[in-house]
């Protein structure tokens, strides 16, 4: 069994250890939430403060060309582009991920109606029963709106689910709940061979887990920026769609449903008539948030800063032995079977993050460790999550978050009244 002074030697000797100082993570906590929020990077106070102070105090809307706002969410874009398998010009960072995942809906249902000629009759969205709550919110309305059947099911039946029906495949690639990750080539091939599109969500994904939308042939992805991308609260997301399938949509004349003016060919020719941009920028709406995009663009280039040690595959490694000490150690030292392990054990099978189930004191169990500084998060009704940045999280303080979730249940300190009082934000 590994050891305290194991996990010592294991953080002495990681090639990824530096990278911990490229955030301000408070001393005395083990911060294991940052597949809710990434903590903040040190760079972007600084970034912030330039972008407010100089840009926008001095160079005022001169700053849209001299400091180059207009690009930021390209820039930034491309970025993004090299954590999933993507190209340069090919993803734009663009609203939030609701209205994201509700763009790239429209624009692959457009495209699996043209696809033969039983299009017409495509009318299913299939998903995942348990799939992150705002996907199936904008599916249910988008459904509504376009007389569609969203479809639910569950994991192991997505394959059989897809028909001659199926116009859309929408999944979470990694599951918010319990970190499962789904194959993505296997689902974008069964999907391809029923004829539909897939639409998916990197939320939990984008900067924990390796991602190749190219190789496995996905259509479109979104995601969002505050997670693992550590964009500070409330970034914005990221939207792809396949080259192929925007030239199909240049060539069709087909727009995306919020084809605001940023998404248009020519700004500032102010023409009366729409014309999309070329290239994924016709899935821009708006005017660019850009003091959230400069403190993205900061969270980016943490991981953009691990490429020089391995990239992704090296984070992924890391994240997998992270995960597998946390339950071995959460397993050994909590005996009494309180506790059920969510997140599948095989390592390969999960995202960056451990979930596990206690009926009746989930919540309160979270908030006392909380109080002891260990921070994760609850998810309804009985789950307790715990994320593994590989950035920034190390050995000890997985080893040590496990003793701390055996102190808690030990000791029954979770039983205090204080912990069962419900936050508006679990």
């Amino acid at each position: 069994m590994t050891t305290r002074a194991d996990c010592l030697h294991l953080d002495a000797g990681d090639p990824l250890a530096s990278l911990r100082d490229l955030f301000e993570l408070p001393a005395g906590v083990i911060y294991l939430d940052g597949n809710s929020l990434g903590p903040l990077p040190r760079s972007a106070p600084a970034r912030l403060r330039e972008v407010a102070c100089d840009e926008w105090g001095r160079g005022l809307i001169r700053s849209w060309n001299t400091a180059g706002w207009i690009d930021l969410a390209q820039r930034v874009g491309d970025k993004i582009a090299r954590l999933v398998g993507v190209g340069v010009g090919e993803l734009v960072v663009t609203d939030g991920t609701s209205v994201n995942v509700f763009k790239a809906l429209c624009a692959a249902l457009a495209l699996a109606r043209t696809g033969g000629p039983n299009g017409h009759r495509r009318n299913v969205i299939v998903s995942e029963r348990r799939n992150f709550p705002t996907d199936l919110y904008i599916a249910q309305s988008f459904a509504r709106e376009h007389e569609l059947e969203l479809r639910l099911v569950e994991p192991h039946e997505i394959a059989c689910a897809l028909d001659a029906t199926s116009a859309i495949l929408l999944l979470t690639h990694v599951d918010y709940r319990s970190g499962r990750m789904h194959c993505m080539a296997e689902l974008d091939r069964a999907a391809h061979a029923a004829g539909a599109m897939t639409v998916w969500d990197l939320s939990h994904s984008a900067g924990a887990v390796p991602v190749d939308l190219r190789r496995d042939a996905a259509d479109f992805a979104v995601g969002c920026g505050y997670k693992y991308l550590n964009g500070g609260p409330g970034a914005p997301a990221f939207l792809w769609a396949h080259p192929r399938h925007v030239a199909l949509m240049a060539e069709s004349d087909m727009a995306q449903p919020l084809s605001g003016w940023l998404s248009h060919a020519a700004p500032f020719e102010f023409a009366e008539k729409y014309r999309p941009a070329h290239g994924v920028a016709r899935f821009l709406c708006g005017t660019p948030p850009v003091l959230s995009l400069a403190a993205l663009e900061c969270g980016v280039d943490t991981l953009i800063a691990a490429e020089a040690q391995g990239g992704m595959q090296a984070l992924r490694a890391k994240s997998q032995a992270l995960t597998t000490l946390f339950i071995e150690r959460v397993e050994a030292r909590c005996t009494g079977g309180e506790l059920t392990l969510v997140s599948p054990r095989d390592a390969s099978e999960r995202g960056s993050q451990v979930s596990f189930a206690h009926v009746g004191g989930g919540y309160a169990i979270m908030q006392a460790l909380i109080e002891r500084g260990v921070i994760g998060d609850f998810r309804a009704p009985d789950l307790i999550r715990f994320g593994f940045a590989p950035l920034y999280t190390r050995f000890v303080d997985a080893f040590d978050a496990a003793e701390h979730v055996a102190a808690v249940l030990a000791s029954g300190e979770w039983r205090a009244e204080r912990f069962a009082l419900r936050a508006a934000v679990t």
